[in-house]
């Protein structure tokens, strides 16, 4: 399971887009849970998976897991449980892994540059294409192959590649003001990692990535 992105529920909104059938984010997040251990058990070379043995590693009711994995239209095996490959496929399917969505990253710093290199949001059909800032000494530079350019080339580039997606990962002072240069720029998915509840009108979506909130509810009864 990767080790960065544990806390970081994978429900954000672009799973949903271009989907037909609309999911709860609360089941997104447990059929990308479900992905991880089919992963691992991919890995070890193990055919088989009972619905049992999700809800033992994930200490939730097995009843839950057998009702996610039945949206899937994925029957198990009588005594045998669920084949780990068709299983792991039908979840891709399900929340559209294999339908690539291009995006932004919004602030070249720790956060912004850390979430460029991890490589492992291609395999989830999330592909950031470039990062902003409007610091000249970071502009021009590049991470993990991908540019950092000016902010102010954003809008002009959205347009002509149509990303409408953005992850943003700026300080909580340039929150707002950022936002609303996206929405300028036709953005309509923002992926909020900033501390700051986002204005934004009806027609753009936001999904607001709640680290301290996270690790509070982590650590509350420590």
């Amino acid at each position: 399971m990767p080790a960065l992105f544990v806390c970081l529920p994978l429900t954000f909104s672009v799973y949903n887009i271009g989907m037909e059938k609309k999911i709860s984010g609360k089941i997104i997040n447990r059929l990308t849970l479900y992905h991880y251990i089919l992963d691992d058990y991919i890995s070890k070379n193990i055919e088989f998976i009972a619905s049992n043995q999700i809800a033992a590693l994930l200490n939730i009711d097995d009843s839950q897991v057998r009702k996610d994995i039945s949206i899937l239209n994925n029957s198990g095996k009588c005594r045998v449980g669920y084949i780990v490959k068709e299983l792991k496929k039908s979840i891709e399917t399900t929340l559209g892994f294999s339908k690539t969505k291009n995006a932004f990253i919004i602030g070249a710093g720790n956060l912004g540059m850390a979430l460029a290199k991890y490589d492992n949001f291609t395999n989830y059909g999330l592909n950031i294409i470039a990062l902003f800032d409007n610091d000249h000494k970071k502009i021009g530079h590049s991470v993990n192959n991908k540019i950092i350019l000016d902010i102010e080339k954003l809008p002009n580039l959205s347009r002509k590649t149509g990303v409408d997606i953005a992850i943003l990962t700026v300080p909580r002072e340039f929150a707002q003001i950022t936002a609303d240069i996206l929405i300028k720029a036709d953005i309509k998915y923002i992926w909020n990692f900033t501390p700051v509840v986002l204005s934004v009108p009806e027609d753009v979506q936001v999904w607001n990535e709640n680290l301290m909130g996270n690790f509070l509810q982590f650590t509350y009864n420590i």
